[in-house]
C-alpha cells in the first residue's frame, strides 16, 4: 500500500500527500511530503465522502458516489472509494491538474482495492 501512496505523489504533479482511509475515518496507511499529520485530514474528509455518499445514493437517487473533488484557495481534495469500506485520498496544491490527479488517483485505488 506504501508504494502505491508514493508512486501516485511521484506521479501526480503538485500532489504532498496521498492515504488510504477507512469510512469511520481512521488512518490505514498514509504517505506525505510535508510534517502534516493527515489524520485530520482523513477524518475530515471521511465525514463528507459519508455525507455524499448518502445523498446521492438515497436522497437524490444517483446510485454510488464514484469520486469527490474539493477544491480551496490553496489545498484540493481528490478522493475515490476503494470498496464499500475505504476510500483514497490525494492532497494536491490549488493549482494542480485535477485531470492528472483523476487519472492516477483512480488507477491507484483499483491498485488498492486488490490490496485490502
Amino acid at each position: 500500500m506504501l508504494s502505491t501512496l508514493k508512486q501516485l505523489i511521484t506521479d501526480v504533479d503538485g500532489a504532498w500527500a496521498a492515504a488510504i482511509s477507512g469510512l469511520d475515518g481512521l488512518l490505514v496507511e498514509s504517505h506525505s511530503a510535508t510534517d502534516v499529520d493527515l489524520s485530520l485530514l482523513v477524518a475530515e474528509h471521511a465525514g463528507l465522502m459519508r455525507a455524499t455518499s448518502q445523498a446521492y445514493s438515497q436522497t437524490l437517487s444517483g446510485g454510488q458516489t464514484r469520486e469527490l473533488y474539493i477544491r480551496a484557495e490553496r489545498l484540493s481534495i481528490y478522493l475515490h472509494p476503494v470498496g464499500q469500506e475505504y476510500f483514497l485520498m490525494l492532497a494536491i496544491d490549488g493549482r494542480s491538474n485535477l485531470g492528472q490527479a483523476r487519472l492516477y488517483g483512480r488507477d491507484a485505488a483499483h491498485r488498492l482495492e486488490a490490496e485490502l
